[in-house]
């Protein structure tokens, strides 16, 4: 028998931080478009369509899938921050929340709603310039109704003070991808520009905790540490004064690690009662991280990041709710954790208008000095 040792292979070196930028919006709009075929239907219809395991490859959608407004309201909170980035490198401070809010606005100019004549004009910039994404595609009343009052919202004059729905974590991963700012800083620019549309606390509490998982990965933390840390975070002095936690955000992110790390997969109508569809807020952030952490390999083997990816975004996708919407999320994270070598290139090749969605990446990495 052979003494020799046992080698352990070396762990893969850590993606670029250009490579995390790209995986990161590449990821969001995959699980997007694969759950954007199905977001209407519930488990029962999905398993009636492509059999009992559900949908899990672009292959058998006939003529692939179009992105949902998850993509597109990503890559406009990353023209925001572009231009507040562009601003700053010229030696002009600029207010982020601002171009954040003439971003969005212009976005709303894509789905068919006229922009309030009250709002401030603002030329159109390269993002504008791709009929892509100018279709509307179930863009969450929220988003639409806050941005069309033509007031700039805030935590002091919220608008749409009760809504808590997803639109504003599926949208804040990009607030996580800007280098060299602390952890509260990331967590103001995406609460603040949560308020923009939704008032309720879950909706601005749930995004920034989303950019500080995306912005913990970036600096090298792990999918479990990443998490863990950004819940932590929101007791950590970031809220206004006076403001507490809510309790079912915390609830529902804490349920996803406890179930995440209990090894074996809930079914699609368990994930459902025990995290909720992903309609709202928290729902959609805690389905997203259970299905990131369900579906990790062992930490002791030499994982395979792509099959950790169609296995994440599988289980993203199946079930009763916002299929798009927590699949985005979940691509999101693990195109951070892993850079883009854990995107199927199948995938990709299904994707539509990745120039636009890589040109975005291209220049926030550009910007950023990635």
């Amino acid at each position: 028998m052979s003494t020799e040792p046992v080698s352990t292979p070396a762990p893969a070196p850590a993606p670029s931080h250009e490579s995390r930028i790209h995986g990161c919006l590449l990821g969001g709009a995959l699980g997007d478009s694969l759950g954007y075929a199905v977001e209407f239907d519930d488990i029962f219809t999905i398993r009636g369509k492509f059999g009992a395991d559900g949908l899990q490859d672009f292959s058998v959608l006939d003529g692939g899938s179009h992105f949902s407004d998850d993509t597109p309201l990503t890559l406009y909170t990353v023209d925001g921050l572009l231009e507040a980035l562009e601003w700053a490198n010229s030696g002009v401070g600029a207010d982020t929340n601002a171009c954040l809010w003439l971003a969005y606005l212009r976005w709303l100019g894509t789905q068919g709603v006229p922009v309030p004549e009250a709002a401030p004009f603002q030329p159109p910039r390269w993002i504008d310039s791709h009929d892509v994404l100018k279709h509307r595609r179930a863009p969450g009343n929220a988003c639409l109704s806050g941005l069309a009052t033509g007031e700039m919202g805030t935590f002091y004059r919220p608008v749409n003070p009760d809504s808590k729905g997803c639109g504003t974590v599926m949208r804040s991963a990009p607030f996580g991808l800007i280098p060299y700012i602390g952890a509260g800083a990331v967590y103001k620019l995406s609460a603040d520009a949560a308020s923009l549309t939704h008032g309720h606390p879950a909706a601005r509490q749930g995004a920034g905790v989303f950019s500080l998982v995306i912005h913990a990965l970036t600096a090298g933390a792990g999918l479990r540490e990443a998490a863990l840390f950004a819940l932590g975070e929101l007791g950590a002095g970031h809220l206004h004064k006076g403001e507490e936690p809510d309790p079912d955000l915390v609830a529902r992110l804490e349920a996803a690690l406890r179930l995440g790390g209990a090894g074996g997969l809930l079914a699609p109508e368990e994930l459902v009662r025990e995290l909720g569809e992903g309609w709202v807020a928290e729902e959609a952030l805690a389905v997203a991280l259970y299905a990131v952490l369900a579906t990790a390999p062992d930490p002791t083997a030499a994982g395979h990041p792509e099959a950790h990816f169609r296995a994440a975004i599988a289980l993203a996708v199946n079930h009763s709710g916002d299929s798009d919407s927590t699949a985005s999320i979940a691509g999101n994270i693990l195109g951070t954790f892993y850079g883009e070598d854990c995107l199927p290139a199948q995938w990709l090749a299904a994707l539509e208008a990745p120039e636009v969605i890589r040109g975005m990446a291209a220049r926030l990495a550009a910007v950023t000095g990635a």
